[in-house]
């Protein structure tokens, strides 16, 4: 399983030594190699660590480390319950994540009650970057950005918490354009990403090589769009991709999928009803493969609101049909954009 995050100890992890002890401390020589490679590969950082927050984190700032480790739990807390409550706050599966800590015991805690952590002995990392699990096969210009936008999202979730009044008109401020084009040459890389990486907003779990959707690309029976998001405090870059095959009379949706970082920005819906309202101006019948991967309820749900009604199973595979009694237009508060 790839990880998608790599939490950190402090005390004799990132910097020997004890804080509460010595408030001079001194990194690690290999850890701002390692932070800064995986940053650069789109893995994220974090932290648990039992610790007093407010001298951990001024210590962090004066080692020129405090902007990479998003959603920091520095308590006395147990550091189990540190990395659920990140993985909540990232929205991302705890079999994304990697744990390091000097401690066995921590380690352990941490490998019983989160069975699909990886967890590492921060003594014995002297291969991290070379394990498949830190190595994406592709390093796209999404992954390099990736915790900017995550920052991003953060100050969008704060000023969400401020805001006094129905979200709908706090989405309004954020001037959201949702964008919808060809997936081009140049977007395979992330197109290939997002069928990696994504689990939780996909219709099937079916992943596509970099080869495999060049082909559809190029296929006069298949369409391949990608979608983007952005708004006033940056890109969201490519959150989104679909895959039709055209057949005479009806058309497939054999992949959707949308990145988890957009759940809460209500914009889920617009890819779908865009192939809704496509497929009934050409006269076609739209129905679309579902399977459930036991993380992808959300994606279920998405289609009954849609519309869609299952009228054929094989094996895992349910089939789904749209009378596009359901058909909505994209909500008020976002912008829709449409690329030849």
């Amino acid at each position: 399983m790839a990880v998608k995050c790599v939490v950190w100890d402090l005390d004799n992890t990132v910097w020997d030594g004890i804080l509460l002890e010595d408030p001079e401390v001194r990194l690690r020589p290999h850890v701002v190699h390692l932070l800064r490679t995986l940053d650069e590969r789109g893995i994220l950082h974090s932290i648990a660590s039992r610790n007093d927050h407010d001298l951990a984190m001024a210590r962090l700032r004066e080692l020129g480390l405090d902007d990479y480790f998003l959603y920091p739990q520095i308590n006395w807390n147990s550091k189990a319950d540190s990395i659920a409550r990140i993985a909540q706050d990232l929205n991302l599966a705890l079999d994304a994540f990697a744990f390091v800590d000097d401690q066995p015991f921590e380690r352990e805690e941490v490998a019983f009650s989160h069975a699909g952590v990886l967890c590492l002995d921060s003594a014995l990392l002297d291969d991290l970057l070379d394990r498949p699990e830190f190595n994406p096969r592709f390093i796209t210009g999404d992954s390099r950005l990736r915790r900017r936008m995550y920052q991003a999202d953060f100050r969008r979730n704060r000023e969400e918490a401020d805001y006094v009044g129905p979200k709908e008109e706090f989405l309004a401020t954020l001037g959201m354009v949702f964008t919808i084009a060809p997936c081009r040459e140049q977007d395979l890389q992330r197109a290939e990403e997002l069928t990696v990486r994504t689990h939780q907003l996909n219709t099937t779990g079916y992943t596509y090589s970099y080869e495999e959707l060049d082909a559809l690309r190029q296929s006069p029976r298949h369409e391949l769009l990608i979608a983007s998001l952005e708004d006033r405090h940056g890109a969201y870059g490519k959150i989104g991709l679909s895959l039709i095959e055209r057949d005479e009379g009806v058309w497939t949706v054999k992949l959707l999928l949308m990145s988890c970082r957009v759940m809460s920005k209500g914009v889920g819906t617009i890819l779908i009803h865009h192939l809704l309202r496509r497929a009934k101006a050409a006269g076609v019948r739209l129905r679309a493969e579902l399977v459930d991967t036991g993380r992808n309820r959300q994606m279920l749900i998405t289609y009954r609101f849609a519309g869609f009604k299952e009228i054929a199973r094989t094996g895992e595979v349910a089939l789904l049909e749209n009378d596009y009694s359901a058909l909505q237009p994209p909500p008020p508060y976002v912008e829709l954009r449409l690329l030849d």
